[in-house]
């Protein structure tokens, strides 16, 4: 906003117009996505795991250590099996 709560339209539209872009890039890539998923279920993965890897992969090596951890210390505390 510029001096006494007057609105630059055009600099606002340009912001406004570049979120769309984006938003619609980014709807583009998430049908891709879903398209790959949907490729590899057919070649008989699953494709719920591979989220959870893709996942995985995306995490600081330190932060995945102490989340397995903590998976394997509540895992023992309500007596599953090894996980």
């Amino acid at each position: 906003m510029s001096d006494g709560g007057v609105i630059a339209a055009g600099h606002l539209r340009a912001f406004i117009e570049r979120i769309e872009r984006l938003e619609a890039e980014k709807a583009s890539l998430a049908a891709d996505i879903k398209q790959v998923y949907a490729e590899a279920k057919g070649a008989g993965f699953d494709a719920k795991i591979m989220r959870h890897i893709v996942r995985l992969r995306k995490m600081d090596r330190d932060d995945y250590a102490e989340q397995q951890a903590l998976i394997e210390l509540y895992a023992e505390a309500v007596g599953l099996p090894d996980v």
